[in-house]
């Protein structure tokens, strides 16, 4: 599955779309200080297993994000843990390709994905969280729509220091 705009496109990535390049994003401090994996530096095969269990799931959506002029690969975006009774799920991303920051192509992906949930998974709700340092994050969803949900205050371990956890959300008003 694709869905395009004239500057970008996600696609559900496959375990063969797995590449070094993905690696690198995880590898950089800049990047990884506001994941979860950052405790650990998957290997290939790790990042293989993980979009295979991805793939193969009823519950989670892992698409890449290229570029529309030349395919380039810039990074992830996910809708997980979809509650399917309370038609909600998670979604979250990472713009690896730090030369592409900036250009608003976090927001572009976000709105992709939401139209994708929305529409194709007959979703009510996705809701995100960020680091309170993550102002990008912030910035693009908000930029997507996404509304203040709420805050977990000192919930995250970042940078040697606890931070607060802001909550987005977005309903589907269809």
């Amino acid at each position: 599955m694709i869905i395009k705009t004239d500057k970008l496109y996600i696609k559900l990535l496959e375990p063969e779309d797995v590449n070094e390049e993905y690696q690198n994003w995880l590898k950089n401090p800049e990047i990884y200080q506001y994941l979860e994996t950052k405790w650990k530096y998957p290997n290939l095969e790790d990042l293989k297993a993980y979009i295979t269990k991805i793939h193969n799931s009823n519950n989670d959506f892992m698409f890449g994000i290229y570029l529309t002029k030349d395919d380039k690969y810039i990074g992830n975006i996910k809708i997980g843990n979809v509650n399917w009774i309370h038609r909600y799920a998670e979604i979250g991303l990472i713009i690896g390709d730090q030369s592409e920051w900036g250009k608003g192509y976090a927001a572009d992906s976000i709105n992709l994905a939401t139209k994708y949930a929305f529409e194709h998974l007959n979703l009510h709700k996705l809701w995100a969280g960020m680091y309170e340092s993550n102002t990008g994050s912030l910035k693009a969803f908000k930029k997507a729509g996404y509304s203040n949900a709420g805050t977990f205050k000192a919930h995250g371990f970042v940078n040697g220091k606890y931070e607060d956890v802001f909550l987005v959300e977005i309903l589907n008003k269809q």
